[in-house]
């Protein structure tokens, strides 16, 4: 990023000063194509036409699945439960700062003005009404999921990912639905704690991408903090209780924490909470009870423990119909992948202190293990840090990992002691599995 600075400038901005707007569209254009075309985006690795915090999230987008072709459906939040959850949500108080600063000018000019929560939901979609009408086709509306995880590369879901203001012009989306488009978003801070609470927007045409229009939304958001402090001065409430979070690994019982406080809850309602979280999306009763356990629970044993789940975990934090959590939500599995989507392999595995739901044979949270796991390995094996390989193999996850302790080996010089045990670790676990 440092180089990158060095030869083009600010490496957050989309369009510089000079740039061909036209030429840098047919530009990016190809770039994008690509990457879709090649199978890993290392045939672009080194490609000028992009920047790397873009190419970057394009390798995010690709890795989470993100379909470069089509929005799907959006995974709404809608009617009661949007307005239950946004007027509650810290960045409701925000709202007048912004509507001032940006929605009153932003009538027939084209632009959109967003707001989101911490997780890339759209709260709010004001301004242009044509622009509006336009964006129905791509499902940017209220009470949609533009995290970068759902619908890739954008500005408001990679500011997000990032904690960085950030802009994406035209082409730079991951997704080709949104190539006529451009933006730029800043996300929003608790000033107290730091907390990232959501993010701004601004959404319209390729004028949206110029180094003004980031510098207007970074002086909105601090706008929009001090008004936040002006409030937290005014108020013994702060603006949000830290989000509740449920902690799954290793073999103790798990956790939910919240406002302070630490909530032992039984494996059930964990492996409940922990799939609605892998599923913002909501799940009906019967697909949850294939989940937890195929074959041998009905919707109607589903919907009584989801009865019993509302007392612990709040009534007004999940919704039915399908059932889903409508507040904010953190889990020790997300920090992980976020560590690894970061590309800090270090953080994730000091993070990664045990098996997720060791005690649970549900299938849905077997997929969770598994697909974490194998991530974190994959991570280490790629970066051949030898002090991590070292770390694994000591590890819960990978005192028999004999392909880590492989790795591990070719780190290590040949006439060294240590050299030598762990070549005969190795051969202790081939002769255990039988190679």
């Amino acid at each position: 990023m440092a180089r990158e600075q060095a030869v083009y400038g600010n490496p957050w901005v989309a369009v510089r000063p000079g740039d061909d707007v036209a030429v840098l569209a047919r530009r990016l254009s190809s770039a994008h194509q690509s990457f879709i075309d090649a199978h890993d985006g290392a045939a672009i690795a080194d490609d000028s036409r992009v920047r790397s915090v873009v190419l970057e999230s394009w390798m995010r987008s690709r890795n989470k699945g993100v379909d470069p072709d089509v929005v799907g459906a959006p995974e709404m939040l809608e009617g009661l439960d949007l307005e239950s959850y946004r007027s509650s949500h810290p960045m409701s108080l925000i709202r007048p700062v912004v509507r001032k600063l940006l929605v009153e000018d932003a009538a027939d000019t084209g632009l959109l003005i967003a707001i989101s929560d911490a997780h890339g939901r759209l709260l709010w979609v004001e301004g242009d009404s044509a622009a509006k009408d336009r964006a129905l086709s791509m499902n940017f509306v209220e009470g949609a999921d533009w995290s970068e995880d759902r619908v890739g590369t954008n500005a408001p879901g990679t500011a997000l990912a990032l904690d960085h203001s950030v802009q994406i012009f035209g082409s730079e989306h991951f997704n080709r639905t949104v190539h006529d488009w451009s933006c730029s978003a800043a996300p929003v801070h608790d000033p107290t704690t730091g907390q990232i609470l959501g993010a701004i927007d601004i959404t319209g045409g390729p004028r949206v991408a110029v180094p003004e229009v980031l510098s207007l939304i970074r002086a909105t958001v601090a706008a929009a903090e001090s008004e936040l402090r002006f409030h937290l001065l005014n108020s013994p409430i702060p603006l949000t209780a830290s989000a509740p979070r449920l902690e799954t690994f290793g073999g103790g019982r798990p956790t939910l924490v919240r406002g302070g406080e630490r909530i032992p809850v039984s494996q059930r309602h964990a492996e409940i909470l922990l799939l609605l979280a892998e599923h913002p999306e909501g799940l009906s009763a019967d697909h949850l009870a294939v989940l937890l356990d195929e074959g041998e629970l009905d919707g109607v044993t589903v919907r009584a423990e989801m009865s019993r789940l509302r007392k612990v975990f709040g009534a007004d934090r999940l919704a039915s119909r399908p059932y889903r959590i409508i507040t904010e939500f953190a889990t020790d599995v997300d920090d992980v992948r976020k560590a690894l989507d970061r590309g800090d392999a270090a953080t994730a595995l000091r993070l990664y202190s045990g098996p997720v739901l060791s005690g649970s044979t549900a299938p849905g949270i077997d997929a969770i293990r598994d697909e974490l796991r194998t991530r974190v390995q994959a991570a280490l094996l790629r970066g051949g840090d030898a002090n991590l390989l070292a770390k694994w193999t000591t590890s819960v996850h990978g005192r028999e990992d004999s392909v880590v302790w492989e790795a591990y080996l070719s780190t290590l010089d040949p006439k060294s002691a240590l050299y030598s045990q762990v070549k005969a670790k190795i051969d202790l676990l081939d002769r255990q599995l039988g190679l």
